[in-house]
């Protein structure tokens, strides 16, 4: 295991060490912890394809080789073939340790990320289980999560005022229902605080990826870390744009624009400086993928 000079929780206004397995989720994931990134390895099971809100900036591919972002994968698996491929990447890469669901959709909105991770913890419960999600389903999923040890918890927040909200977010569906406009982004964000409160309470650690839309919510990031570093979130992670979809025109945060917003927040919540925007399919250490090696096998290349 790793040193990590993160080995305590504020509970109460009273720094409380973090037990030995709560410290080793922290320190075996790369995304928790900076120097883990360089020793320990996740695996993303692209298995939930479908999504239940659009982001303006948001376009999921599931046949694209050549880019690495979030919504990207070579393929969709089926549970079976995610747990086959979780055999097959503990035994070649045994550095890797955590075992991630990002898409390339919403995973709680795919019954088959529930069905992935009761296989994968109930023939690996040693590996660190990792979901990323829009939220707005998180309050309803979070038993279900414990149920298979999923200890932390990625949740994508880009305002925590629906003024801002109602600008990132063409529609949300809830309850076979489709929202939009100013009440789907007070829906979403009602939920996803209302997750984030559940899960901390759960002790999961939370990581929030806040998307730096530069005239849409650069001006606002501060308060969201503000906001969920007073609510017991873990870090935040601040992502610069891709510019696409109906955010196509806006140009992206430069990489010094992005450390100056990150110093800005970095009084309220842990920063976390060192994100490779992931693949929803990707392997390997960070920057150090390997999933094209794994998938272009599974192909007889």
């Amino acid at each position: 295991m790793i040193d990590d000079p993160y080995r305590t929780a504020t509970v109460q206004g009273r720094e409380v060490p973090y037990d030995p397995e709560q410290l080793r989720k922290i320190s075996e994931h790369p995304c928790y912890s900076e120097k883990a990134c360089h020793a320990f390895g996740r695996c993303h099971l692209p298995v939930a394809p479908k999504c239940n809100i659009q982001c303006n900036y948001c376009i999921r591919d599931f046949d694209c080789v050549n880019e690495s972002r979030p919504g990207v994968t070579s393929r969709v698996l089926s549970p079976e073939e995610a747990l086959d491929l979780v055999r097959r990447v503990v035994k070649e890469y045994p550095y890797v340790k955590v075992i991630g669901i990002a898409g390339p959709g919403e995973p709680l909105a795919n019954p088959e990320t529930f069905e992935t991770l009761r296989l994968v913890h109930g023939e690996f419960s040693r590996l660190i289980m990792c979901i990323s999600t829009n939220g707005l389903l998180l309050p309803g999923s979070i038993d279900e999560l414990a149920r298979y040890d999923v200890g932390n918890v990625t949740v994508t927040l880009n305002a925590v005022d629906p003024a801002v909200g109602e600008k990132i977010y063409s529609w949300v569906e809830f309850g076979g229902r489709k929202y939009h406009g100013r009440e789907a982004a007070e829906l979403l964000l009602e939920q996803q605080l209302k997750g984030i409160e559940l899960a901390v309470a759960r002790e999961m650690f939370v990581k929030i990826n806040t998307v730096y839309i530069p005239g849409i919510n650069d001006g606002h990031i501060p308060e969201i870390a503000k906001k969920v570093g007073e609510m017991g979130a873990f870090s935040l992670n601040v992502i610069p744009l891709i510019p696409q979809y109906k955010f196509a025109h806006i140009n992206p945060p430069t990489p010094q624009q992005k450390r100056e917003m990150q110093d800005r927040c970095a009084p309220f919540i842990k920063q976390m400086r060192h994100c490779a925007r992931c693949r929803a399919d990707a392997i390997g250490r960070l920057g150090q993928d390997v999933q094209s090696c794994v998938y272009n096998r599974d192909k007889g290349e």
